[in-house]
């Protein structure tokens, strides 16, 4: 019973990629096709469909490219250029890779100890939490121009102005799950503690921290994918030479529409990639507590 249903899963998954394989070539020869035969036109070619199809699949700068000239885009560029080259993605992924990190790391830190704050003082939840609900209303297209130009008057360059914009933009998930998951024990076990006479700490350790678990995971998967958004975001306004943000932006440049579908796919694995490592530590910690599925 089983396998049947798992082989009729798979053929639908099959079967729902073929369908946008299919779309997508149809879209690529119907936006490419235009620009294909204005060409023609000028020049005073005469074509036929077979050529139009064989060049809108072909072209070097195409308005939408297809799948096997991102794939072959790919496999040049990770696996036939040095990775210490500015032309792999390989290196432009572990420039992003870097601040996305420690920018996560920044923003999981900040959230928590906000959360904390919040949680454990009324005032500092009426006079803090509508800042942070507040701080995420500002575009980040906006504010990270701004940042960079204040950080770089401060001297401070490089990796850290990209990994404080994706501070911002993930510390307020982290927060926001934070305190629900720290208000979340229910309220018999806290009377329970408290007839035991514990302290605040061991109301925070062997209660609100472990009952909090659940959500900080949840927070932190958004976080991860926020951080990474942030610093390929983060790249755009500072001119720099490495980085997916860079990669994308003189893509942009010259017209190179398969360098930058090439950069999107890798940025969206990586994103995939990060947020399985999040799930992957939630559930050893998990195991170890006892409390696994």
């Amino acid at each position: 019973m089983f396998k049947s249903l798992h082989k009729s899963q798979a053929a639908a998954l099959t079967l729902m990629v073929l369908a946008l394989l299919v779309l997508w070539y149809v879209g690529a020869l119907w936006l490419n096709s235009d620009l294909l035969i204005n060409g023609y036109e000028r020049r005073n070619i005469d074509w036929n469909f077979s050529q139009l199809l064989a060049d809108a699949y072909s072209m070097k700068r195409p308005l939408l490219p297809t799948p096997d000239q991102i794939a072959a885009e790919l496999y040049k560029s990770i696996f036939d250029t040095r990775i210490s080259s500015k032309r792999s993605l390989v290196y432009h992924t572990g420039i992003t890779l870097s601040s996305t990190l420690l920018g996560f790391l920044m923003g999981a830190v900040l959230g928590i100890m906000l959360a904390i704050g919040i949680v454990h003082n009324r005032t500092l939840e009426r006079s803090l939490m509508p800042w942070v609900i507040t701080s995420q209303t500002i575009p980040i297209l906006a504010i990270a121009p701004m940042i960079i130009v204040v950080l770089g008057a401060l001297n401070f360059t490089g990796l850290v102005p990209k990994a404080i914009i994706s501070m911002y933009l993930s510390f307020f998930p982290v927060t926001i799950g934070m305190v629900k998951g720290l208000r979340a024990p229910d309220k018999l076990h806290m009377e329970l503690l408290a007839t035991y006479s514990a302290k605040p700490g061991e109301f925070f350790w062997k209660l609100r921290w472990p009952t909090a678990l659940p959500y900080l995971f949840a927070s932190l998967k958004i976080a991860i994918a926020a951080s990474l958004v942030g610093a390929i975001v983060a790249e755009l306004p500072t001119g720099a030479q490495g980085g997916l943000g860079a990669r994308l932006l003189s893509g942009s440049y010259y017209g190179q529409t398969v360098q930058i579908w090439a950069a999107l796919v890798v940025a969206a694995v990586l994103g995939a990639v990060l947020v399985a490592l999040v799930g992957m530590m939630e559930r050893k910690i998990n195991r170890r507590m006892g409390i696994a599925a």
